[in-house]
């Protein structure tokens, strides 16, 4: 708790904040789809400038490429903080997150955070990261929803970092997982009216809810 009130007064902590939100921010999707000559991914699919929503291109190369560099954008600014500010690592991991869903560069419209979540976890704590991939992979495997296995994941993730970390990396977790659910709000309503599409599907890009 001391700690806690001591960075609250400490610029240093403002200053991690502010560049862990830029760095995560950067909207690799949105970037890459352009590049390469497919369009705005945001008049792609269900707009999302995420990963699932770069595939509906047709190109998994940059689907892949997106992928690496949002959770990059998470596992780079943990690590740069860890080096000087070892103890404010988890917050640089959750404002790289809070970056890439409210990015100030697309007025504050982004992905859901899966991707920079998984890189900034697997900087803070890469058995806290193996235990959500598995987590996700189980559910994913069981149900084929792929934003179940997501919300699950996360979810469960404060559980985890009590047993496997220490408390401001369960702070972290908590907040992720609050963050997380906000962003698959939409994901939610409709797996509970049963109308989320499955892995694999071949519904119409339009009605497709999955983007993570």
């Amino acid at each position: 708790m001391v700690f806690m009130i001591d960075a609250f007064f400490d610029p240093i902590t403002y200053i991690i904040m502010g560049g862990t939100y830029l760095m995560g921010s950067i909207p690799f999707g949105l970037i890459f789809t352009k590049f390469s000559g497919l369009g705005d991914i945001r008049s792609i699919g269900s707009g999302n400038i995420g990963t699932t929503n770069v595939l509906r291109t047709g190109n998994k190369k940059v689907a892949a490429l997106t992928f690496f560099c949002d959770a990059a954008k998470g596992t780079l600014p943990v690590y740069i903080t860890s080096i000087f500010k070892p103890e404010l690592a988890p917050l640089a991991g959750f404002f790289a997150v809070f970056g890439h869903i409210f990015p100030v560069w697309l007025k504050f419209r982004g992905g859901k955070g899966v991707a920079t979540a998984f890189g900034a976890t697997l900087g803070l704590s890469w058995p806290l990261a193996l235990m959500m991939l598995v987590t996700w992979i189980t559910i994913a495997a069981i149900t084929r929803y792929s934003s179940l296995a997501a919300l699950v994941a996360t979810v469960t993730s404060p559980f985890f970092a009590f047993v496997l970390t220490n408390l401001m990396t369960t702070y972290y977790a908590l907040g992720l997982a609050v963050l997380l659910v906000f962003t698959h709000k939409n994901n939610i309503r409709r797996l509970v009216l049963g109308q989320e599409s499955k892995i694999g599907d071949t519904t119409p890009l339009q009605n497709r809810g999955n983007d993570v």
